[in-house]
This record gives structure tokens, sequence and C-alpha cells, in this order.
């Protein structure tokens, strides 16, 4: 075991030597109680959703209404599903019964990017942010009787 974390501390030091014009990230003795944005990040999952809880339940929940408004459409709900379920542009969209003209689709699209529902990765191509995704499923789970 010494022989091999000798070789690797080698091959680390020949690796920093080779490119000595980039600077150190972090000091050799980093101590996270050392440093004030380490300290003030939760360290625990109890902790993060204790964290969440208490911002959440002091923000502004009426800022929120027009967020939640977007979802109170059933075409939009079905768009947000179709999306998901990998159907991310318009012409694609415009195959599923229900959700009206390509006119139509483009409205409700402008909504729920609007409201930071959906984004576009590129050109003609809608997708639930990643960080939306759970918020959705969750709202709809909660909704399920």
């Amino acid at each position: 075991m010494d022989n091999r974390l000798a070789a690797l501390e080698r091959r680390v030091a020949a690796l920093e030597s080779a490119h000595p014009q980039r600077k150190k990230v972090l000091p050799d003795e980093a101590d996270p109680a050392d440093d004030p944005v380490l300290r003030a990040v939760p360290t625990t999952t109890a902790d993060v959703l204790a964290a969440r809880t208490a911002d959440v339940l002091a923000s502004d929940w009426a800022a929120r209404a027009s967020t939640l408004a977007a979802l109170g459409n059933p075409v939009r709900l079905t768009l947000l599903r179709e999306i998901l379920h990998g159907r991310t542009t318009v012409n694609a969209l415009s195959e599923v019964d229900g959700l009206g003209t390509t006119g139509q689709i483009y409205h409700h699209l402008r909504h729920l990017t609007a409201e930071d529902w959906l984004h576009t990765p590129t050109r003609g191509v809608f997708a639930v942010p990643p960080n939306k995704r759970a918020a959705l499923l969750a709202i709809l789970a909660a909704l399920e009787t």
C-alpha cells in the first residue's frame, strides 16, 4: 500500500510540475471550519431540508401564483407530459390529439417558457428544465386522490 501511495504522489507531483503556471486551487491542509463559505453550507440532508423549508415558508407565496397558474390548463399539462415523454418539437406535439393548432401550441409553450416550466436547449426544441422536473412531478403526485 505504501508503495502504491508513493507512486501516486510521484505521478501527481510530475503532473503538477508539468504545468507550473496553473495556480493551486486548494491549500494542502484545507479546513472547512476556516472557510466562512463552507461553514455556511448545511452538511446533512436534514439540514438542507430544514434550511429549504424555512426559506420557502419565509418567501412571498403570492409571487409564485403565476407560475402555479401556468399549470392550471389541461393543454399545458398535456404538453409538459408529452415533452417529458420525448415529443420536444411543435411538429411532434401537433400530432397529439386535443392540443389544437400549431399556433395554439406555440401560445401555450410561450406561457410555460415564460414561467420557467420549459426552456429551449436548442432552437425549436422544448424541454422541462432538470430543476423543474421533480417539482412538477411532486405537484402532480400531491394532487392524486
